[in-house]
């Protein structure tokens, strides 16, 4: 009998699923499921099939996600996907974030170029293309605010009910703003993202309404291919880290997923390191890395990175097997620290919010602790746009006292040549320019 192209299959007890059942978890167990698809035919070049789908001019080619789409769910039609399209992101190479990261090869992949302004629209198309598959009724999500607002545009574009949990007072404005913008019926719940995702659980199950958090294993395909482009993208050159911020784990058990797979089939010769970092408010995972995973903690987030302000990650054991699997490390950074790294990486001309720059600051750390060598080669994922959270930043450029050392504060003026001439000579001057 030939196997199913995939299947769903429980981490935790081994019971395997259809595809096309919808159940948000293992009905044997409750344990996270996993999808797992057969092996493409050998007499398949996986790299050469991708690479001349990236000249696509329309269609599903165009999407960086379902580019790969033997690896990410074979058997959906043409028909059947909701794309924006998304993916297609670009890697970054800026002198100045390198220099202060301390590493000679910094390269920032940035998934704030996605069409709702971060990562969570590769995951999103996979898993609202499962929703229409499965004829959901509607569809639901527990957010800090990016997956609120991805969910909203994706469901709008598949002409399925939106419904969003986010945290009373814990969500920025920029993707506030979008959640509603795109029509998704929004709660504000007095309480922590934690209590959303488990109010958004009860509810799916009680209504039934399909999850689409990152504990849906759709949501983990879509999100595996921020790591085949950027292999793609580095001529499956692999580099010796990848580094990304870790809140619900998602992202980091979406990137053990993809290594381990692209070994497997020959696309790289070896597995690069991943270092998920934490907010040191929010750090969980962190934590229990340095205990060796003994034991699973949870924490009272609190952090200026809304994104990863999570104390108890869905994601846990997925992202503890991408750990050891890949020799990876856990570490937390300060708000400082993270503010620090995203006012020089918003002064490269770069851009991105918070929780993003986490990454960066983590490579940092890491470097200073001698666990990165300053001339490994690394990326660095930055997950979300600059526009995410503009509270933040203009906080941190206008109203922290004392000014931060990478404060750009406005300057009032009289309205005259002269006042302009001043102003230019003083922001020439703290600049090491030369002046008039």
């Amino acid at each position: 009998m030939t196997p199913p192209a995939s299947r769903q299959i429980c981490e935790r007890c081994g019971n395997a699923l259809a595809e096309l059942d919808a159940s948000p978890a293992c009905p044997a167990c409750g344990g996270l499921l996993e999808l797992e698809h057969a092996p493409p035919d050998d007499s398949i070049d996986l790299r050469a099939r991708f690479a001349a789908r990236r000249g696509a001019v329309a269609g599903i080619d165009v999407s960086g996600v379902w580019r790969y789409r033997e690896l990410v769910l074979p058997t959906a039609s043409s028909a059947e996907i909701v794309s924006h399209p998304e993916g297609n992101t670009p890697l970054l190479d800026r002198a100045a974030v390198a220099t202060w990261a301390g590493i000679e090869h910094l390269l920032m992949k940035h998934e704030g170029h996605n069409p709702t302004g971060s990562f969570k629209d590769r995951g999103m198309t996979v898993a609202m293309t499962q929703a229409r598959r499965t004829r959901a009724r509607a569809v639901a999500c527990a957010s800090t605010g990016n997956t609120s607002a991805s969910l909203a545009a994706y469901a709008a574009q598949a002409e399925l009910p939106a419904l969003v949990f986010v945290p009373a007072g814990k969500v920025a404005m920029g993707k506030l703003a979008q959640t509603m913008a795109y029509g998704a019926l929004t709660l504000v719940v007095r309480g922590t993202f934690d209590d959303c995702l488990t109010l958004a659980r009860g509810s799916s199950a009680a209504l039934g309404v399909q999850l689409l958090n990152s504990v849906n294993p759709f949501r983990i395909e879509g999100q595996k291919t921020i790591v085949l482009e950027l292999l793609e993208q580095l001529a499956w050159d692999a580099p010796d880290w990848i580094a990304l911020p870790a809140g619900n784990l998602g992202n980091t058990s979406a990137f053990g997923k993809a290594l381990r797979e692209a070994r497997s089939l020959g696309l790289i010769p070896r597995v690069p390191r991943l270092a998920a970092i934490q907010a040191s408010g929010a750090a969980p995972f962190a934590h229990s890395f340095a205990n060796g995973f003994a034991e699973r903690i949870t924490v009272q987030p609190e952090t200026v990175a809304t994104a990863i302000r999570i104390g108890a990650p869905a994601s846990w054991d997925r992202a503890v097997r991408a750990i050891r699997e890949t020799n990876g490390v856990v570490a937390a950074v300060s708000d400082e620290e993270m503010l620090a790294a995203k006012a020089v990486i918003d002064a490269a001309g770069v851009g991105c919010e918070p929780a993003s720059a986490a990454s960066v600051a983590g490579v940092r750390a890491l470097r200073a602790r001698g666990v990165i060598g300053a001339h490994e080669r690394v990326v660095s994922v930055l997950t979300g746009n600059l526009l995410k959270d503009p509270e933040s930043l203009v906080r941190y450029h206008q109203e922290t006292e004392p000014a931060p050392a990478g404060a750009n504060r406005p300057v009032e003026i009289e309205s005259t040549v002269r006042a302009v001439e001043r102003a230019l000579d003083t922001f020439l001057g703290a600049r090491g320019l030369r002046a008039g």
